[in-house]
């Protein structure tokens, strides 16, 4: 006989998993008033990463696609919101949709050619797009809207309606605002039909299909979400950062989305936020450990994380709940099964 622990049916589970978001909520709406400018603005990039490397799992964890090019998304989306603020006068949060909507289509159209390439041929197409992107940034015909290799400068958002907070908080709410709304969007996605046809396509494409799934159609829907939800990043990233320049979205980028991903926990909604935690903070840490060899402190850490969280942090932290669960159902030792 199992006893059943706290939380183990989904009636006892939905309270705890409200309380810990609205505790996480909370903290994170309580850290602007406590840090300095400098480490608000590495939060605020950390809710931009994981804003990207939610729409990376979304691809890569839950539908099985392998993108070693989400950088270039980031970079369309930085671009097209810094394009529409410097020529069209758009307002910077009016970019946002915009920068989904380009990102969304693109993947789309990028997913339909893809749809013949599986595995390691994807992730090769997909590192042709990232290497491809920077060097189209910098075409000398395409100055006049990108600014070339100068790049272009964005205003920093002034603060609405008069509320008592300085710019840099400002931009940090807003753009918590925005991750929350997407990562419940992502969330309602992957629970409902949308979410176990995906799933279904990563784990069994031809019983899938064999099902009546489309699984053409989903996969490049699933492609083009993934690109909305890193443009949303890209554009929020630009307006964090204040400049967009080609050497900002080199092929570097998307791998360091890659293992934020990995680390993170890759088929794991809120894996993304630790993904967001470890390539904002870690490389600091390691040129703070050694300044003659960052990369390789950095590199270690990852062999760790690996080793340690084969499944991710999100997936560590699980498989920890679920062996204390069952040691401890109830606060008591769980009886031995005769």
């Amino acid at each position: 006989m199992k006893w059943p622990a706290p939380g183990d049916s989904p009636a006892g589970r939905a309270p705890t998993a409200c309380a810990v978001a609205f505790g996480v909520i909370g903290i994170a709406c309580a850290l602007p008033f406590v840090v300095s400018d400098y480490r608000l603005f590495q939060l605020t990039m950390v809710i931009v990463y994981a804003i990207a490397l939610l729409g990376l799992n979304v691809l890569t964890g839950f539908n099985g696609q392998i993108s070693l090019g989400h950088g270039a998304f980031y970079a369309i989306g930085a671009y097209s919101a810094a394009i529409a603020m410097e020529h069209a006068g758009l307002p910077y949060w009016a970019t946002l949709p915009l920068a989904g909507v380009v990102c969304g289509v693109a993947g789309f159209l990028f997913g339909l050619p893809a749809l013949r390439l599986e595995g390691v041929y994807l992730a090769l197409a997909t590192f042709a797009l990232g290497l491809a992107l920077p060097q189209l940034l910098r075409y000398r015909h395409f100055e006049g809207w990108t600014g070339g290799v100068q790049g272009l400068a964005i205003p920093k958002p002034d603060v609405p309606f008069g509320l008592p907070l300085n710019a840099d908080q400002w931009l940090y709410f807003f753009a918590l605002a925005v991750a929350i709304a997407l990562f419940a969007v992502a969330r309602n996605l992957l629970r409902g039909r949308v979410g176990r046809a995906i799933v279904a396509i990563r784990d069994h494409p031809i019983a899938a299909q064999a099902m009546g799934i489309d699984t053409a159609m989903f996969k490049s829907l699933t492609f083009g979400v993934s690109a909305l939800y890193t443009g949303v990043a890209g554009a929020l990233g630009a307006i964090a950062v204040q400049f967009v320049a080609p050497d900002s979205f080199g092929f570097f980028l998307s791998i360091i989305f890659l293992v934020g991903s990995v680390i993170g926990g890759v088929a794991s909604i809120q894996g993304a936020i630790w993904g967001a935690l470890f390539i904002q903070f870690v490389p600091n840490v390691a040129d703070r450990i050694s300044k003659a060899a960052p990369w390789a402190i950095y590199g270690l850490t990852m062999i760790a994380f690996v080793y340690l969280m084969p499944s991710g942090v999100a997936g560590g932290i699980a498989l920890l709940r679920a062996k204390l669960a069952a040691a401890t159902p109830n606060g008591r030792p769980a009886p031995k099964t005769p």
